[in-house]
């Protein structure tokens, strides 16, 4: 099957986000993104300087509702006494007209910061937590 209709985009309204294990009710988005590392290749006879992927960077961010202290309370306390907690994301995203549904399952995710505060008047209050990890599996692809 091919898109034949706007309404086969995925939206991201039906996304969720599971975080240990726990359902995330408060997030509203998710990033997670692999970038691939290069290095020049010069070649004989050629002017343009070629690549080769050396490794890759994993990178994400969970964008959160501020309605409690998740984050605070998962890893606050533990990085603040020097643990380093390593979590497993399940992103999900099922729109009721797409193809299917893609659940992609982060490993080894490892939170770069902490908000503790950050609010104003008249704002409704909103977390972003960034993230590296170093793994990832698909455990549902859409197939259109």
């Amino acid at each position: 099957m091919s898109m034949n209709s706007a309404k086969r985009i995925m939206s991201g309204t039906w996304g969720e986000v599971w975080l240990d294990g726990d359902y995330v009710s408060e997030c509203y988005g998710l990033q997670a993104k692999v970038s691939f590392n290069k290095e020049d290749v010069n070649l004989c006879g050629k002017m343009a300087t070629d690549k080769k992927v050396k490794s890759i960077s994993c990178t994400g961010s969970l964008k959160l509702h501020k309605v409690n202290s998740r984050m605070a309370l998962v890893i606050g306390d533990s990085m603040k006494n020097g643990k380093d907690l390593r979590f497993t994301i399940i992103s999900k995203l099922k729109d009721p007209d797409a193809y299917g549904a893609e659940r992609i399952l982060l490993n080894n995710v490892s939170f770069d910061d902490l908000t503790l505060a950050d609010w104003e008047v008249a704002t409704n209050g909103k977390v972003e937590a960034p993230f590296t990890f170093t793994d990832y599996d698909f455990l549902d692809s859409v197939e259109a």
